[in-house]
């Protein structure tokens, strides 16, 4: 008597991952908490402190913020030179060791060019280790195993969004230089524990080898997921900018509510990556993209037009879990489209990349300045984010039927 279809596909569920190759995907893990999760999302914490203990005035506080997004644009642009002359896992090796000595050096403001160029260091290492980390690691995962591994190597992200509201206030009990000089502890033990998990180059392809031209369906394909991938941003920065501003001055509901729903948007951020990964390789990623494209217009929207607590906090959640979720999302939707060539794959994951980090510095200069040119309306940049979401989804939807053969 045969067994039933369903029993079949349990039977042939593909293997565990082995312990080297998990190794790897924690190595992924740290790179991506060290020099994007805290190295960028800690700082938003640390903005309040560094003003109130007179290291810099508040316009030059906030200025100095956008140096990490200065420095994110430069190594998301610089990724693929840098291994195209030394192997992948010296080049990790050396953007982990920067962003620790970013955040030991900030423990001393003896200038605002010393900051600065620090707080660029730490961007840069960021910008580089988003473009390599999964490209490094995802050719070592079978196939099948991929999009649990992307979601871990970005569950970084949302480790360090968590951090911002939980390590970071802790850390400052100690005083603001203490809480920089253990920021880069935690950052040197991570490089530490991932110093020799990084895989080598694959056999078949050396860590330069360049990427041949993609056909012009997948090309297309291409363009179509750049552009989303952008647009996505400006979506994005609206709640990370102003999700906690919004409940506590918006609303009117103090500064610890509004902590609590940065809280809440910190959990969506840790489990974020993981789900869209596990999505992604149930549905398929261009299909779990677009779905995850609608559900953050939604929320977004609902930021705009809703102040109920559940409202809020339901998007809070949602918002938290894409904001790092969109790159394993991003990631897996160019595998996709340039299936079996990690040259090719890499290459257009440093545009998708390079893309994202330019709109979201505009985004972010842009509803600065819309902010305070419309006398705090926060529906407005709700808004404009929710109807970025919906341009991105339409995007999507018509670069797959223009892409089809």
């Amino acid at each position: 008597m045969s067994r039933p279809a369903g029993l079949c596909a349990a039977a042939t569920a593909p293997d565990p991952l082995a312990w080297r190759e998990i190794y790897a995907a924690l190595c992924g893990l740290c790179a991506s908490l060290v020099a994007i999760g805290l190295a960028r999302f800690a700082y938003t914490a640390l903005i309040p402190p560094l003003i109130q203990s007179h290291w810099f005035p508040a316009s030059q506080t906030v200025a100095l913020g956008a140096a990490n997004f200065a420095g994110y644009l430069a190594g998301a642009l610089l990724g693929r030179p840098m291994v195209s002359v030394w192997p992948s896992r010296t080049v990790l090796r050396a953007l982990m060791l920067a962003a620790t000595l970013a955040f030991l050096a900030c423990a001393w403001p003896l200038s605002v060019a010393w900051f600065f160029g620090w707080r660029f260091v730490s961007g840069l290492a960021g910008g580089g280790i988003m473009v390599l980390v999964a490209t490094s690691i995802l050719p070592h995962i079978p196939a099948p195993r991929r999009g649990l591994a992307m979601g871990t190597i970005f569950v970084g992200l949302g480790l360090g969004i968590a951090a911002s509201g939980t390590l970071v206030p802790r850390l400052l009990q100690f005083g603001l230089r203490e809480t920089w000089l253990g920021l880069g502890a935690v950052a040197l033990a991570l490089t530490a524990f991932s110093w020799f998990g990084w895989p080598g180059p694959l056999p078949q392809s050396g860590t330069g080898a360049a990427a041949k031209a993609p056909p012009a369906g997948a090309r297309r394909r291409l363009q179509w997921l750049y552009a989303q991938y952008a647009i996505n941003a400006f979506g994005l920065v609206p709640a990370m900018m102003l999700l906690v501003d919004l409940v506590a001055r918006g609303l009117g509901r103090g500064s610890e509510v509004g902590a609590s729903y940065w809280v809440l948007y910190g959990l969506g951020a840790i489990a974020g990556p993981l789900v869209c990964g596990f999505a992604g390789e149930r549905i398929g990623f261009g299909v779990a993209y677009r779905v995850s494209l609608l559900l953050q217009g939604l929320a977004t929207a609902m930021l705009a037009l809703c102040g109920a607590p559940l409202a809020l906090g339901v998007a809070a959640v949602v918002l938290g879990a894409f904001t790092p979720g969109i790159a394993p999302l991003g990631l897996g939707a160019i595998q996709e489209a340039l299936p079996h060539d990690a040259a090719a794959q890499r290459a257009a994951w440093s545009h998708a990349t390079s893309a994202f980090a330019l709109f979201q510095a505009l985004a972010g200069y842009g509803y600065a300045w819309m902010f305070a040119h419309s006398h705090e309306n926060y529906a407005l940049i709700f808004g404009c984010g929710a109807v970025a979401l919906a341009l991105a989804l339409a995007l999507s939807l018509a670069g797959e039927r223009r892409a089809a053969p």
